[in-house]
């Protein structure tokens, strides 16, 4: 068994995997350091942003373009309004809706998130050429479009198989 896991972990493909898998690690370490020093966290970021470019967005609003449900980011945006940086305002048409809109303390707390992507980003990629942002984004296309092949195929036998059960 020893042997057979030595040797997984020697191919091409898996070290190239691991290559991937630290980088996203140490990207999402350094983005969330930086993050932090803000007073925000990485996900209510998210969220920011997204109130940011979605002004009056109502929470139901903002938990579709996430794709999450209410309840998962009613937390995230109540830290948010206590730490002022969004306002909840009823709509004017219907009492039973909270518009979510940003203070002026959350419009600064998004042009810092700005800077820290880009600062970053330009860091990631300090000397890619034109060709190379070409080839990993083809690369990285073809990698994501066989993951999807590789979900749907295994999703369909699942359900196959939950069908032969019965």
């Amino acid at each position: 068994m020893q042997d057979k896991v030595r040797q997984r972990y020697g191919t091409k493909e898996s070290r190239l995997v691991e290559k991937y898998i630290q980088t996203n690690r140490l990207h999402k370490k350094v983005l969330e350091q930086r993050l932090n020093a803000t007073g925000i966290y990485r996900s209510q970021h998210q969220l920011l942003m997204n109130v940011a470019e979605n002004p009056q967005v109502s929470q139901k609003g903002l938990a579709r373009l996430l794709g999450v449900s209410t309840a998962t980011i009613a937390v995230s945006l109540k830290k948010l309004e206590q730490g002022g940086y969004i306002e909840r305002q009823m709509d004017a048409k219907d009492n039973r809706i909270n518009r979510i809109c940003i203070t002026e303390k959350g419009t600064e707390a998004v042009e810092k998130s700005i800077a820290i992507f880009e600062k970053l980003e330009q860091t990631m990629f300090s000397g890619f050429s034109q060709e190379d942002f070409q080839q990993m984004g083809d690369l990285l296309d073809r990698i994501y479009h066989n993951l999807e092949l590789y979900e749907s195929r295994e999703h369909k036998a699942a359900k196959g198989q939950k069908g032969e059960k019965l």
